[in-house]
Formats: C-alpha cells, sequence, structure tokens
C-alpha cells in the first residue's frame, strides 16, 4: 500500500474487539513513536502504554467513554516540556513534536491493520494521577489501540482550494 492510501485508510475506530494485540505489532507501533522526527532531534516525549484492564478502566475517570477502556491497549503519549526546543521568539514545538510522534503511531497501526482514535479531549490531571506521571511530564494525547470492531467513521476533509493557497494567501 502507498502513503496515501494509508492516510486515507487511516480512520478514528471507536469499537473494539477483545483479541489482544500482539507484542510484534506493539514494538513496531512503539517503534514508529520512536523514529518520528522532532524539533532539533530532542525528541522531548515518552510514552506509556497501559495494557492492564484495571488501569484502563481507571483511565475511564479522565475519559468516560466505555469504547476507549474496552480496547485492549492504551497508549499515552506524554511530553516533557523543559526537553523541547524553542524557536526564537519563545515558541514551544514539544506539542507538534508530540504531535509527529502520536501521528507516526496512528499511521503504523492502521497499516498493521489496527484501530486507534487520537483523543486530547481528556482530564489531564486524572491521567496524570492514574499514571503516576512524575513532575515535568504532561500528558499530551491518549488513543485506544486494538483490533477494530467497525469500520470506524468516514473521513470528512476541506478541499485542497479550502486549505492551500500559493505563492501568498
Amino acid at each position: 500500500m502507498d502513503f496515501l492510501e494509508l492516510a486515507e485508510r487511516r480512520v478514528s475506530v471507536r469499537g473494539f474487539t477483545e483479541a489482544p494485540v500482539a507484542e510484534e505489532a506493539l514494538d513496531a507501533v512503539i517503534e514508529a513513536a520512536r523514529l518520528a522526527p522532532s524539533a532539533c532531534n530532542r525528541q522531548p516525549w515518552h510514552l506509556v502504554v497501559i495494557r492492564d484492564e484495571a488501569r484502563r478502566r481507571l483511565l475511564g475517570e479522565a475519559y468516560p467513554q466505555a469504547w476507549f477502556v474496552g480496547a485492549p491497549v492504551i497508549l499515552a503519549l506524554c511530553v516533557e516540556p523543559a526537553a523541547g526546543w524553542q524557536r526564537s521568539d519563545g515558541k514551544s514545538y514539544v506539542d507538534v513534536d508530540g504531535a509527529i510522534a502520536m501521528d507516526h503511531i496512528t499511521l503504523c497501526a492502521a497499516d498493521l491493520g489496527l484501530g486507534t482514535c487520537w483523543i486530547g479531549a481528556f482530564e489531564a490531571h486524572a491521567v496524570r494521577r492514574i499514571l503516576h506521571l512524575p513532575p515535568g511530564i504532561e500528558p499530551l494525547a491518549l488513543t485506544p489501540l486494538g483490533h477494530p470492531a467497525d469500520a470506524g467513521r468516514p473521513k470528512k476533509r476541506k478541499p485542497r482550494e479550502a486549505l492551500v493557497h500559493d505563492e501568498q494567501w
């Protein structure tokens, strides 16, 4: 499959089977995140892998959706702001770097036939408490990871003309 086919096939999945994620597949997804580019190669992210059913259920306090905690794996992408690169005007790229790593996760998972759903609308303080995050580490994004029980939601995308500007705005 070429990259554009993969990008089109990747959808947000909100239903998972009980089938476990093979360790080889999980390792590949983690490796995809590890290989993600970052500003000045700072790599200011950390990945917490949650397989334990009780801890996944606890994460339901942070994002109370049954389909979320029903996935066999939840990945928490966390960033370390002090380790990230800042542009000369003070703009931090730590969230951008973390987002690139999460994008690598979702695309690799789709390539392996696994489903994900990028989640940012969670209670950060609950995630911090449940995962015992140390000071200076912030949860950026969560995703369930598993075998899709459904086809996911169809994508709605703006037309190219609404997004691309030639030479200037």
